[in-house]
């Protein structure tokens, strides 16, 4: 039997990731709209309820909806279980479908009113709406966890990765697949280049200790090779640019940046990397950076290090073969390929993986 009808298979492996690492936040982001985050969440939340885990769920901003608001095709809604602890906006909740029982209030307000936590008394469908700043969600968690959830599950919203962060999540599920356009290696292309700026490195003890103070207060801070402090600030880190390239002609060892690195503030860093060769750059993780894996290359390849405060947990990686733009792959094809182009992370298509646990494989 081949590869992909046997171990390519094997049931309950993203779900036995989760629960093996004693994951108690997980973020599920997809790369694009239609790469089947949905239907991951959906098979979390299934296997959750199943094992009897108590569950909770939000979303990075709207989720959950009908159609999709950018093709506007029907998508897989949320399918929420009894039981479960919900955090959404008011808004959603007038027009839900499913019934709830009100448990806290949480003073987290929206565009779609105030964040509120519910329980779902039927298993169904229903939109969720959550915060969308990271300082939001932390507290959307904590009102979760007190409600005694043991997994809470982030529903990631179309470039919002930043919650996958480690400071919000114990780890994160990536979700690939057709809809990111080309063939099987395209995707595989496309998918490892993302992989490439979320799994960067993570900064030894040493580098953390003495980044420690950036990464709790915010800011930029500059140490010498020796580790000498030569400036601190705090400040928005998209503005740092111009700040950072005044202080040039001072000595660089490592620069900590606690915040987003856009392109301008990218390529203040590599001025400075010109000036001062073997330059570490501390980011705080992988979700921060919003440049592109050619750009992380070339940074190496000139002799600079990159490292994160945190490293990003990547729980696995799921796949949909099918785009709703047409070009759909043969669904274990693309899990073979994927399997061999990323041997360290755990690849699993939610939908084979179901097809294998109800009906097996002779």
């Amino acid at each position: 039997m081949s590869r992909s009808k046997t171990d390519a298979m094997i049931p309950g492996t993203l779900w036995e990731q989760v629960r093996r690492r004693r994951m108690k936040t997980l973020a599920v982001i997809g790369m694009t709209k239609n790469t089947g985050k949905t239907v991951a969440l959906n098979h979390l939340l299934a296997c959750a309820a199943q094992a009897g885990v108590d569950t909770g769920v939000t979303s990075v901003g709207r989720d959950g909806e009908e159609h999709d608001q950018v093709f506007f095709i029907a998508k897989p809604p949320v399918l929420v279980r009894s039981g479960s602890v919900v955090a959404t906006a008011r808004d959603t909740l007038l027009r839900s479908r499913v019934g709830w029982k009100l448990l806290a209030q949480t003073g987290v307000d929206s565009p779609m009113g105030e964040i509120l936590i519910v329980r779902a008394l039927q298993h169904g469908a229903m939109e969720i709406a959550g915060a969308s700043r990271g300082s939001d969600q932390q507290q959307i968690i904590a009102h979760l966890q007190q409600f005694g959830c043991a997994l809470v599950l982030l529903d990631g919203a179309l470039g919002r990765s930043h919650h996958a962060s480690p400071a919000l999540a114990d780890g994160m599920v990536l979700a690939t697949g057709a809809a990111l356009g080309g063939g099987v290696h395209d995707v595989i292309r496309k998918t490892r280049d993302r992989l490439a700026i979320l799994g960067i490195p993570a900064a030894d003890t040493a580098i953390v200790r003495l980044c420690s103070e950036v990464f709790a207060k915010g800011g930029v801070g500059i140490w010498d090779h020796a580790g000498v402090a030569v400036f601190r600030a705090e400040m928005a880190t998209l503005n740092a640019a111009s700040t950072l390239l005044g202080l040039a002609d001072r000595q660089f060892g490592t620069l900590a940046v606690s915040g987003a690195v856009g392109k301008a503030l990218w390529r203040a860093i590599g001025t400075l990397l010109e000036r001062h060769p073997g330059l570490t750059l501390v980011v705080a993780d992988g979700t921060k950076l919003f440049i592109e894996q050619a750009d992380v290359a070339a940074f190496r390849q000139r002799g600079g290090k990159l490292l994160a405060y945190r490293r990003i947990n990547i729980v696995g990686i799921t796949l949909n073969p099918f785009s709703p733009l047409g070009g759909h792959f043969v669904a274990e094809e693309l899990l073979d390929a994927a399997r061999r182009a990323f041997p360290a992370y755990p690849v699993t298509d939610v939908m084979l993986e179901h097809a294998f646990t109800t009906t097996g494989v002779s």
